[in-house]
């Protein structure tokens, strides 16, 4: 990790503002992201543990990362598609 964890956590928090952003990181390099629905409540909208930070060395793995978290939450924010089921008529 080319990274200290500080600046690790900075660049990841920093990339869901005006949501609030929690990365935790493990002496292991293990890293758990917690991304909050809004400044009020607790409420978790996206939590992935057990992120490798090792693998982490370049600002392409750092972005291939945010971008993975956010495509996480985009998919979570969507409403449920309604699927009828089929009928025999």
């Amino acid at each position: 990790m080319f990274l200290s964890a500080l600046e690790l956590r900075n660049i990841i928090e920093s990339s869901f503002l005006p949501k609030r952003c929690q990365c935790t990181l493990s002496p292991d390099l293990s890293m758990t992201v917690k991304v909050f629905g809004d400044h009020k409540t607790d409420q978790v909208d996206l939590l992935v543990s057990d992120i490798d930070a090792s693998h982490l060395n370049g600002c392409r793995e750092i972005n291939d990362l945010i971008a993975g978290l956010r495509s996480e939450l985009a998919q979570k924010a969507l409403p449920q598609q309604y699927s009828p089921r089929s009928r025999a008529i």
